[in-house]
């Protein structure tokens, strides 16, 4: 099954309750993983550092992406109570870490076993290591990245996995760590590459979801799709596809302030989405072409057998004149139309009878 991440990720506005009310929504959709954004503002901008267009757009104020940050942050405490919710309600716990501080308490004392490297991180090279360094399974997101930039990761991740922890790192090493069996093992092993595309909400021309097809081959390594697409169809589409995980942004209410909510999916959107997903799985089936149990008892209704369009007599010759294609299809397939034309009848026909000779 195609596991599913809901995205909370700052939607609870730096208000616990909202994060809670969060975790239910993903619980009660149906999703896999609720994950959320874990940073220190501090340690992750500069206190001048500009808010992206679709931030200053969304939030309809203009501000430095510290301002906006500092009031998106949540406790460690809130963390781990939020922890101990999903572990009642049978949800994954997951969150991006930001910073190496992030990180740290993440693995250190919440004890998470998978980590989400984002896509704005990808060039990050020492916050990646330390990622792959915590022997964590990944999943790296390949927004606004070349094929080249992916590859490079993936190398930075090779070497923090299979690298001893006083080697010291160089691209070289990372290329090395790449190329070897024992990297490319544990890559196929740990690690889940998403096609993302970076923009809020991402415009349908620039979607190019056949590019996620594009990063399982080329990378030969499970292959999802992180979706900031308006809608449910685009996440439906990549697990018809073959996704192996999808990740979508939700809220409680699109309308919210904040500068994800708009591009995000409601809790019943979120629920139709999962939904639909589910079906897209089942009817996905195994790929094996023959008739199913429910089409077997339809065969003789729908199909067609040879039948006598006039009395014939027996050893009368059977000619395009006495011989017509009709439903139901239990008796002789019309596959053998030409092998009885000008042979004589076996026995006596009336209009209308199937033959079975």
């Amino acid at each position: 099954m195609t596991l599913i991440i809901a995205e909370a990720g700052v939607n609870h506005n730096g208000d616990e309750h909202l994060a809670f009310q969060l975790v239910d929504a993903a619980y009660h959709a149906g999703a896999d993983i609720v994950k959320f954004q874990t940073f220190k503002a501090k340690n992750l901008v500069t206190e001048d550092a500009a808010q992206a267009e679709y931030q200053v757009t969304n939030t309809q104020k203009q501000e430095s992406q510290l301002a906006m940050l500092s009031r998106l942050e949540l406790s460690y405490e809130v963390h781990h109570q939020l922890v101990k919710h999903c572990e009642s309600l049978g949800i994954e716990f997951l969150s991006t870490a930001f910073d190496s501080e992030s990180l740290d308490f993440l693995v250190n004392d919440l004890g998470l076993t998978r980590l989400k490297i984002p896509s704005g991180e990808i060039t990050n090279a020492p916050l990646v290591l330390e990622h792959a360094r915590t022997g964590c399974d990944l999943i790296v997101s390949t927004g606004m990245a070349t094929l080249s930039e992916i590859e490079a990761v993936l190398g930075v991740i090779a070497f923090g996995y299979v690298a001893d922890k006083t080697a010291e790192p160089s691209e070289l090493a990372f290329q090395q760590a790449y190329a070897s069996e024992q990297g490319q093992k544990a890559l196929k092993q740990k690690v889940t590459i998403l096609h993302c595309t970076t923009e809020y909400p991402a415009p349908m021309p620039e979607i190019n979801l056949k590019a996620m097809d594009t990063l399982g081959r080329a990378f030969e390594l499970p292959a999802g799709y992180s979706d900031h697409s308006e809608g449910i169809t685009i996440p439906i589409a990549a697990v018809a596809r073959g996704a192996v995980l999808v990740e979508k942004h939700f809220t409680l209410d699109k309308n919210m302030e904040g500068p994800d909510h708009k591009a995000s999916l409601e809790p019943q959107e979120l629920m139709a989405m999962i939904t639909a997903i589910r079906q897209v799985e089942v009817a996905l089936g195994v790929g094996v072409k023959s008739p199913t149990v429910s089409e077997v008892k339809n065969k003789a209704v729908a199909r067609k057998s040879l039948v006598v369009a006039k009395a014939i007599q027996q050893g009368e010759i059977i000619t395009e004149d006495n011989l017509t294609i009709k439903r139901p299809g239990s008796g002789m397939s019309p596959y053998h139309y030409w092998s009885l034309l000008n042979k004589p009848a076996s026995k006596a026909y009336q209009a209308g009878d199937l033959i079975f000779e």
